[in-house]
């Protein structure tokens, strides 16, 4: 049976039309090049409706169709869903869904370009060189009248073998004038009908109008930065919509205002009138090439119905022992069953700023146990009840989307600004993860990725040398800092200034922790708050000269570091010594802090004083020493 191309169909579609689903004739294929993110290829079609021809960007998604060849140069097509968009003055069709009707066929009609002249049109038709003019059909053959508006019926029979013509006469209908919808100066030829809502998965930068129907998976903190611009901020938030597809929302400045406060984890919006941009992914791990970006015209609305399509989370679970083999910083979801978790402590971070960490254990079906790493507002909320249900014998599930790969010691997983927990979550990964754990997988044994050890005990990552070898390697001296375990015992420590006054006032969910000074009111003032304090903090700063059988060395050790080695607050030191001048019980405390013997942790780096270098080097972590597992060492160091 004859199939007509819809007549005018390039008029109507660059008139506005998105719902007239036409049959029309693919006359060329070209690949334009690649996406940057995931070196995808991209086609331009030239189609065209008898009579008028126009090129076409498809959607990535339908690359499979070119490449399988069941849309090639000749074929007739139905466009199922489609947007047409102004990009730089110019309308450019863009094809988001497609059926194919006829795989090959003659060239029907004599298309020109639309919107070109004769001369200007022929030219580029005869450059496409898709199909051979004398195989086109003219305007003066026999056609069969066909409704505009509707596909060919679903039983209609399209051979796809050589002498299909003979069953199939391709055929234009007579051309006809435009509904007067497209005539008038209403609000589709302004542009201004609503948006039409379209699958995350068919964004692309070719759109001048979409919206998206999406709930919100995670939405990070405000983000302060400051550049050459000038202060900012930032936050986002990722989005998933029914068709599983996921992409992050990025706000700057005056429109996170609009927007942080009015946006909510779980709810389910309606979002248009964003631009889109290259996704950044050093900050991004959505499995999409593109980011939205909104702006001062961009609209959020919340939809108040619940859509039960779309679904609260979308996970990719990598098993535990998938993880040992995976790059630094990959970001992944994982799942298992929780066996320990550790009591949270406070780490004082590079720009002095205070946090927590708590460290936790889980072991899959795989037969791997791994370190996550909670960090901040994780240690407290989620922490302290997984530690609840651990400690009463309950050991959840834990369902962690995108952790953070680390290989510092061994392999381990930490939490960022997006990682969400989910503890004994309702899924079926969990209930599998449960039963498993309840059968005997308890008492499994599993093999830690986290802490590779060797026969000694000590961990493979782990660099030992003696107090020596720190001056002799010239450590510390490099663009990177050195990262030391020595065994060694503590001879002498400073007892003049032991600790400083630090700024108790909160930044955040943060303690600022800088340096205090006494204003003129008799009050602490902080420098970088700003402001104020009726009392300050006593923070340990210790100056500590270690020593072993090669040599001796001084080290400094911060707040945490310094209260494992003195065994108590700095608070307590100072008011024994400077508000109760009890000199002698001070002296006391110090003498009974010498010559112990740990096991200390060094990060050895060189700084700049005024005009001088000086190696500095500094505790981070303290261990007293077992000295089952150092004669092991030892050992094992004779045996090699």
């Amino acid at each position: 049976m004859p199939v007509s191309l819809t007549p005018n169909a390039i008029t109507a579609i660059n008139a506005g039309d998105v719902n007239l689903k036409p049959l029309l004739q693919v006359l060329d294929i070209k690949m334009i090049g690649r996406s940057q993110e995931r070196n995808q290829e991209r086609y331009r079609f030239l189609i065209s409706d008898g009579v008028s021809a126009q090129h076409a960007m498809v959607a990535v998604q339908l690359n499979d169709r070119v490449k399988s060849g069941a849309v090639d140069k000749g074929s007739i097509v139905q466009l199922i869903d489609y947007i047409c968009s102004d990009v730089k003055g110019r309308k450019v069709i863009v094809v988001l869904n497609m059926e194919t009707l006829v795989p090959q066929s003659e060239t029907i009609g004599n298309p020109t370009i639309f919107g070109e002249t004769d001369a200007e049109a022929q030219k580029t038709l005869s450059a496409a060189g898709n199909i051979p003019l004398s195989n086109r059909v003219g305007f003066n053959e026999p056609m069969v009248q066909h409704s505009v508006n509707k596909a060919p019926p679903r039983g209609i029979n399209i051979q796809n073998s050589a002498n299909s013509t003979s069953s199939f006469r391709p055929s234009v209908q007579p051309s006809y004038q435009p509904p007067a919808s497209y005539r008038n100066h209403g609000p589709i030829m302004k542009n201004e009908a609503p948006a039409r809502v379209i699958p995350i998965a068919a964004l692309n930068p070719y759109q001048g109008r979409w919206a998206i129907k999406a709930r919100i998976t995670a939405k990070g903190d405000i983000r302060r930065y400051n550049n050459a611009k000038g202060d900012g901020k930032v936050f986002s938030f990722d989005l998933l919509d029914s068709d599983g597809g996921e992409i992050r929302v990025t706000c700057f400045n005056a429109v996170v205002d609009r927007f942080y406060d009015v946006t909510e984890v779980g709810k389910v919006y309606l979002i248009s009138k964003g631009s889109l941009k290259p996704a950044q992914k050093n900050f991004n791990h959505l499995k999409n090439e593109w980011e939205i970006f909104l702006e001062s015209a961009s609209t959020v609305e919340l939809c108040p119905d619940e859509d039960g399509s779309i679904p609260r989370q979308q996970f990719s679970f990598r098993p535990i022992s998938d993880i040992e083999n995976a790059e630094n910083n990959t970001i992944l979801d994982v799942i298992g069953v929780v066996t320990s978790v550790n009591p949270s402590v406070p780490i004082l971070r590079k720009n002095g700023m205070e946090t927590h960490r708590r460290i936790l254990n889980l072991k899959d079906e795989s037969g791997k146990a791994v370190e996550v790493t909670l960090w901040g507002e994780f240690c407290n909320r989620d922490g302290r009840e997984l530690e609840e249900m651990v400690n009463s014998a309950s050991h959840p599930v834990l369902a962690i989307k995108a952790g953070k790969v680390s290989d510092f010691s061994g392999k381990s997983v930490g939490t960022i600004s997006s990682t969400q927990l989910f503890i004994n979550p309702d899924f079926p990964e969990a209930h599998k993860l449960r039963n498993w754990f309840d059968r005997g997988g308890k008492d499994t044994a599993s093999f830690s990725i986290s802490r590779d050890t060797m026969p000694g005990g000590s961990s493979r990552n782990e660099i030992r040398k003696n107090v020596s070898q720190i001056k002799e390697e010239g450590l510390g001296r490099s663009d990177k800092p050195d990262w030391i375990t020595v065994k060694a015992t503590v001879s002498f420590i400073k007892t003049d200034s032991f600790c400083y006054t630090a700024c108790p006032l909160m930044i955040g969910d943060k303690q600022c922790n800088k340096k205090v000074t006494r204003s003129g009111t008799n009050r602490w003032l902080c420098d970088r708050c700003n402001q104020e304090s009726d009392e300050c903090e006593y923070r340990y700063l210790l100056q500590v000269q270690i020593q072993d059988h090669t040599g001796l060395t001084w080290v400094t050790a911060f707040q945490e570091t310094g209260e494992e080695i003195m065994g108590c607050p700095a608070q307590k030191l100072y008011a024994l010594k400077y508000e109760l001048e009890k000199e002698e019980e001070f002296a006391e405390i110090v003498r009974d802090r010498l010559f112990h013997q740990y096991m200390l942790k060094l990060k050895i780096k060189e700084e700049s004083y005024g005009d001088e270098q000086r190696v500095k080097m500094t505790v981070v972590k303290v261990d007293k020493v077992n000295y089952t597992s150092e004669s092991r060492f030892l050992l094992d160091l004779l045996v090699r």
